[in-house]
């Protein structure tokens, strides 16, 4: 078949280097933008455009599909003129008008990281860790013009561990959103078959995943501690957990466990040991979470032997 490819990061790139192992023809591969990136702030091109490239596929980069726009029309016409019969989207970023959506001959195929309706939106594998699921996946979607909200064609189920961060649940969601791609892709008769049977979403059963924001990444020690450890596996590796240091200085949370120690009298936010195993401080609800990996301002980050090494923590300090 011929495939239209678009999605920017990582996750989408997994994607589409299954795709070109395939018999299919990638006719196109649509990406954002390239964007200032680093300290130097030099444009740089996505993870999917790198590897378009590098198999030298066409990339097309347009700002929009807005009709009510010269551009945006533009951008419509040449995507028609691919001929399609199927475009995959995968952390594509931008919206899709219905009329895109229809034009190839079998539609858009979503690739998106939860169980929907389950987790909607834009953060799903984070707001399934921070929430305390224990099991996600991927569904290939049918697109719709509603965020998310088309028939689903196929599911894969991957558990959710106690020691998941957003970026290890990532990669193995990457992986299993390549493999059920090419599994509904695996033949014309595939896809059919997969459309014919494809159920509809119970919108009563959808949460929106919302998109994160910085400000979420403080740690309220006054949460219970396993609420606070899944919020710093589901902010890793951004925004990453934070809190502050002193007045004008924050302490980076990169990785932490629960605790097994106990305590009865400390206050929340305060730390009652340091030791190989981490930073152990006491949380809202009198138990322990565990500090395991901290960053401190224009340092790398520390795991739990260079911590108590370092000396910069003490024990009856209290995070604020």
């Amino acid at each position: 078949m011929k495939i239209i490819f678009a999605g920017t990061p990582e996750f989408a790139a997994v994607a589409l280097a299954a795709l070109i192992e395939t018999e299919h023809d990638i006719v196109a591969v649509y990406t954002q933008p390239d964007r200032k990136a680093g300290r130097g702030q030099k444009l740089s091109a996505s993870a999917v455009k790198q590897l378009a490239l590098e198999h030298h596929l066409p990339v097309k980069q347009p700002l929009h599909f807005k009709a009510s726009t010269a551009e945006g029309l533009a951008a419509q016409q040449e995507l028609a003129a691919f001929d399609a019969d199927i475009m995959v989207v995968a952390a594509y970023g931008l919206i899709l008008p219905q009329v895109v959506l229809d034009l190839p001959k079998y539609g858009c195929l979503n690739i998106h990281a939860s169980l929907l309706p389950r987790w909607r939106g834009a953060a799903p594998i984070q707001r399934a860790i921070a929430t305390g699921d224990d099991t996600t996946g991927v569904t290939i979607m049918q697109m719709a013009a509603g965020l998310d909200t088309g028939d689903m064609l196929y599911k894969t189920h991957c558990p959710i561990t106690a020691q998941d961060t957003a970026a290890s649940l990532h990669d193995r969601l990457a992986i299993q959103g390549a493999e059920a791609i090419c599994k509904v892709l695996a033949s014309e008769q595939s896809l059919q078959g997969y459309i014919a049977q494809r159920e509809i979403q119970d919108d009563a059963q959808s949460i929106y995943a919302q998109k994160l924001a910085k400000a979420e990444a403080q740690i309220n020690w006054q949460d219970p501690a396993l609420h606070i450890d899944r919020n710093i596996r589901a902010f890793h590796p951004w925004p990453v957990a934070f809190t502050a240091l002193d007045a004008d200085n924050n302490l980076r949370v990169w990785m932490s466990q629960l605790s097994t120690r106990t305590t009865e009298h400390a206050q929340a936010g305060e730390i009652i040991a340091i030791d190989s195993h981490g930073v152990h401080v006491c949380c809202g609800d009198q138990k322990v979470i565990c500090l395991t990996q901290l960053q401190w301002p224009g340092a790398k980050a520390f795991n739990a032997q260079q911590i108590l090494q370092s000396q910069r923590l003490h024990v009856g300090h209290i995070f604020a």
